[in-house]
């Protein structure tokens, strides 16, 4: 496995709105810098995601400079400050686990009702607040932003054309909402990967990815389907789950670039 290259790399500013597709990226304590560091919420904070609202798909994410830009169809540009004041905080809950995050403002919020339909908040994280990681997997300083549990997604490119094979219709990657993408490798072979190297950072590879029915929304539409969780169901399950990727925590803060080799430290010996 010595020609594995790390050929994607990926971020989503906030959570369950559409990713970015990146060329290098800064990676911090709680993964990729911005990586799921504002959340759209309800009025009693609990987060929401295109589970409940597939339209989350369309609004588009963009950082320039100084500024996080929402966009979406038939709505005017929104710009936040990244540096920007905010003082007013918010208890808001993700799959359990309570944050006190900033709440990013009346206007954010009344462009995000407009577009969803629904009464709903952006918030941020705080610089100073640590969601640590589910210590079954991790080490007592790990941390993550608002990602649904751990910084990192890990997808092989022999993956999803295995997959692919078997769909009726062939779907991107970017379906998968993954962070990292590597070649070289046979299908699935990261399912055995226990510890990796990309560049100088090295990553613990701690458990499979159960998939949602996110998966199954076009992200050019909106639309929901039965692919691919009905193909994977007949290969990929485990109990009443799923699997197709696997999560990841980094050891340490770095910088990630498309194009840098990738190392297997340490595999399954299962």
């Amino acid at each position: 496995m010595s020609d594995l290259t790390l050929t994607g790399l990926f971020f989503y500013p906030v959570k369950s709105l559409a990713g970015i597709s990146l060329e290098r990226a800064p990676v911090d304590a709680r993964g990729i810098r911005y990586d799921r560091h504002w959340m759209v919420v309800d009025c009693e904070g609990r987060f929401l995601s295109q589970r409940e609202l597939p339209t989350m798909t369309l609004i588009r994410t963009q950082l320039t400079t100084g500024a996080l830009r929402l966009s979406a169809p038939g709505m005017p540009d929104l710009d936040l400050d990244l540096e920007g004041i905010r003082e007013k905080r918010l208890l808001v809950s993700v799959w359990g686990d309570l944050i006190e995050a900033q709440f990013e403002g009346a206007r954010a919020s009344n462009w995000l009702t407009q577009y969803l339909g629904v009464d709903c908040r952006l918030v941020s994280m705080p610089k100073e607040t640590t969601r640590q990681v589910d210590q079954r997997f991790a080490e007592v300083d790990d941390q993550v932003g608002f990602a649904d549990g751990f910084p990192f997604l890990l997808i092989s490119e022999a993956s999803l054309v295995d997959l692919n094979s078997r769909l009726p219709e062939a779907l991107p990657m970017r379906r998968f909402r993954p962070n990292l993408v590597v070649s070289g490798c046979e299908p699935y072979a990261e399912d055995s990967w226990r510890r990796i190297r990309v560049g100088d950072t090295a990553f613990r590879v701690v458990k499979p990815c159960s998939r949602c029915a996110i998966t199954t929304i076009n992200p050019e539409t909106a639309e929901k389907g039965a692919e691919p969780l009905a193909t994977l169901a007949g290969y990929r399950r485990d109990g009443n789950k799923v699997y197709f990727g696997q999560n990841l925590i980094h050891d340490q803060p770095g910088e990630l670039k498309v194009g840098m080799p990738v190392e297997v430290l340490e595999v399954d010996d299962e």
